[in-house]
């Protein structure tokens, strides 16, 4: 970013955008953007964060008014690209960001779309924390005899990071979570679930034995997306419980602990969660509960980190109990659920009418 406000500091003010970063997620987004507004605070140089969740109209604002830097999420840029006033025909700069993270997330058409909009007399830069040969493919693609530069690639996590494993059976999870908050082994903890249903109940149970937490994932609105990271970020909530969407880029401050409630199918998601922890000569713990049907998925991990990732057993907790309350409620009864609540509302609906 600072190379791009050097470029665009001292010159008039622009009718349209002429940098602009390309971002997977919307909490990416705001958080590349709070980087351009802190970077570039004694310029004229001003951006905007487009994404969805919110509303059009002041990103509308943005594009008629005029900012240096647009950073936007694939989807909603394209939502705008659709309406005469929006316009990337004086972008000189775009960045690709997180990459390989737009790729699995399903975003290569509308990449295509947008780069359509683009002059093409422009710099163009591609960040991709790995590099498989589809994003070699992909630089190929969208850039012009591109330069590559390999800064302290990293495949392993950072030294600082001190790696542990819970044997757990599945259905002790929480339990176990919960036990651990309250002996006080973390003071605060960013938990990574398989799924958003996952993360709902995780957070409720916590919330239900006294412990601050809030939940981050897809199905959430953006304000409440927004709220509960900028409050895990104060110290407002002690744990937030999160689905891979924070996994990446996402940077928060001395974060002592990373909990992975499930192990991660793929060895890259384990390195790029546990990444949010032991950042910029920090130190933090990495914690992963191991059910015995995941034993094969974290062997999987700890051939590519070269080294075996340690067990432990957690003191006064009770590996025979029965669980209180089930973390995961099979799909057909949650379907099931669903329909009879709402045929119980439709008969009163009706009954309603009847009167």
């Amino acid at each position: 970013m600072l190379p791009i406000l050097q470029r665009l500091a001292g010159r008039e003010k622009a009718k349209r955008a002429r940098a602009l970063v390309i971002t997977p997620t919307r909490e990416l987004a705001a958080q590349i953007l709070a980087d351009v507004e802190a970077l570039g605070k004694h310029t004229r140089v001003r951006g905007a964060a487009i994404f969805g969740g919110v509303g059009m109209g002041p990103q509308e604002a943005a594009f008629r008014n005029g900012v240096e830097i647009l950073v936007a999420t694939p989807g909603r840029l394209l939502d705008h690209l659709k309406q005469p006033y929006a316009s990337l025909a004086d972008v000189e700069v775009v960045v690709f960001d997180e990459a390989d993270r737009m790729l699995d997330m399903g975003f290569l058409p509308e990449i295509r779309k947008i780069v359509r909009h683009l002059p093409t007399e422009r710099q163009a830069l591609l960040f991709s924390a790995t590099m498989p040969e589809p994003i070699a493919k992909l630089a190929q693609e969208f850039l012009r005899k591109p330069v590559p530069l390999n800064i302290e690639r990293q495949s392993t996590p950072a030294s600082s990071i001190t790696q542990v494993c819970y044997p757990v059976p599945q259905d002790l999870k929480t339990a176990l979570l919960i036990h651990l908050l309250e002996v006080g082994h973390m003071e605060e903890v960013l938990v990574f679930t398989r799924t958003k249903h996952r993360a709902d109940r995780v957070c409720k149970q916590l919330v239900k034995h006294g412990i601050s937490a809030e939940r981050i994932h897809g199905n959430r609105s953006q304000p409440q997306r927004t709220a509960a990271l900028a409050g895990f970020k104060d110290g407002t909530y002690r744990v937030l419980v999160a689905t891979d969407i924070v996994a990446r880029g996402i940077d928060i401050t001395a974060l002592g602990h990373v909990l992975n409630l499930d192990v991660p199918v793929a060895p890259e998601d384990y390195i790029h969660r546990i990444g949010r922890t032991g950042r910029a000569a920090e130190t933090g713990d990495a914690i992963t509960f191991v059910a015995p049907d995941e034993e094969p998925e974290l062997r999987a991990i700890e051939r590519v980190l070269g080294k075996k990732v340690p067990r432990a057993k957690a003191e006064g907790f009770d590996y025979s109990a029965r669980p209180a309350e089930k973390l995961e409620i099979p799909l057909e009864q949650r379907i099931a659920e669903i329909r009879a609540r709402k045929a119980q509302e439709r008969a009163r609906a009706k009954e309603k009418a009847a009167r």
